[in-house]
């Protein structure tokens, strides 16, 4: 049997806590009541605060004897999302807090799958929630109210989560889908050859396409490991650029880190490797100030990288593929990896693609699963749609 789990910090939201988890009782779900709180509760709960902060790596102490209150809510949040990641009764999540329970519950939700059922009723989901739900499907509900003891519009609004968290909970959304989803990632530059993949792939395949913006590559890779797509063609790995470099859309230092988790079939490329992204071209920091760049429009401006950064780039890549043990193909184009990368074009830089290949073909190891590819084409060209759709089907049927 599955559970709604009713989290909170029982030592300074119990009166909220109880209720909530009354109301969920009553809408017809069965609850589990979870304390996340640093001090004493004060309401019954199922799950101590003991039991949640002894999944912290470095045990209960580390957590409930921390008399910094910053470091403690920091440290709760690392126990409860171990807590998460070790139950398999979860029919999802419902949570409430101000800025220190939000901070806990979020840490948890946020390691949860996609499609499971989640929803935190807090006192800041009114204004910027991204730190709290990245790239999640965390459902913020506004409080409106602190949480400061029950009242006459807080009632309303707890008895609204229990009923939204109940229904989700109970009537999962159906798996109509007859095809497997692939990933592929895409950006400006290169959705000619995403788009020409695409259409030689929708036949057999749901294909989700991801803006590789940093969000995009991470929402992508939270699908990998919350089982959602069955391979990923990751064609535009720009987002390592700005991470390397200090550009504004940067992938996550575990990128690729879900493909060497799964073991998916894996088609990647080098796609707008030749440009970090910053926003106004005053944004640039200073010390770049003396490269080669190009207006994309008012709001965001391109650099072209250098050689030795395209090395670094590509060994970067080069040493997370090696991390990857399941069947692997990524491909070179040779004549260009974005459409500002081609003969006459802003980019064109053979000199420092040739470090970037060959910076991926010295730290990459061949095994019978992971290969490198040249190809004698541009990243857009249309065979280069085919050599990548021709790779994925045949890593994926074998």
């Amino acid at each position: 049997m599955k559970h709604i789990y009713v989290v909170g910090t029982a030592d300074t939201k119990g009166e909220e806590l109880a209720y909530l988890a009354a109301c969920v009782e009553t809408a017809g779900g069965s609850v589990v009541r979870v304390d996340v709180g640093t001090r004493q509760p004060a309401t019954a709960v199922d799950i101590n605060a003991e039991t949640v902060a002894a999944f912290h790596p470095q045990g209960v102490g580390a957590v409930l004897a921390c008399d910094d209150r910053g470091r403690a809510v920091e440290a709760m949040g690392i126990a409860f999302s171990r807590f998460l990641a070790e139950r398999h009764d979860i029919a999802g999540v419902i949570g409430i807090g101000g800025g220190g329970g939000t901070s806990i519950v979020t840490a948890g939700m946020r390691q949860l799958r996609l499609g499971l059922p989640k929803i935190m009723v807090s006192t800041l989901a009114s204004g910027d929630v991204a730190p709290y739900v990245d790239v999640s499907d965390i459902v913020m509900m506004p409080s409106v109210t602190d949480m400061a003891g029950l009242n006459r519009l807080s009632r309303v609004i707890l008895h609204n989560a229990a009923q939204a968290i109940t229904a989700m909970a109970s009537r999962p959304a159906e798996v109509t889908a007859s095809k497997p989803a692939l990933g592929l990632t895409m950006f400006g530059v290169t959705t000619p050859a995403v788009t020409a993949m695409v259409e030689r792939l929708r036949a057999d395949y749901d294909c989700l396409v991801f803006h590789a913006t940093g969000t995009g590559g991470r929402t992508m890779e939270k699908l990998a490991d919350s089982g959602l797509v069955s391979g990923v063609l990751d064609i535009t790995t720009t987002e390592v650029c700005d991470l390397l470099l200090g550009g504004v859309l940067p992938a996550a230092p575990d990128r690729f880190g879900a493909i060497a988790r799964t073991g998916l079939p894996y088609v990647g490329s080098v796609g707008a490797l030749d440009m970090v992204n910053f926003w106004a071209p005053e944004t640039v920091p200073v010390h770049y100030a003396d490269r080669l760049f190009y207006r994309h429009n008012p709001n965001v401006t391109l650099m072209r990288t250098t050689p030795a950064e395209c090395a670094q780039t590509g060994r970067w890549i080069g040493e997370k593929l090696n991390l990857c043990h399941g069947p692997v193909r990524f491909l070179i184009p040779e004549k260009g990896v974005s459409a500002l990368d081609i003969e006459g074009g802003a980019f064109f830089d053979p000199q420092a693609d040739a470090a970037l290949f060959a910076a991926l073909e010295a730290t990459v190891k061949p095994t019978a699963a992971r290969r490198i590819v040249r190809l004698p084409l541009h990243i857009n060209d249309p065979q280069f749609a085919e050599a990548a759709v021709a790779a994925y089907r045949d890593i994926a049927n074998p």
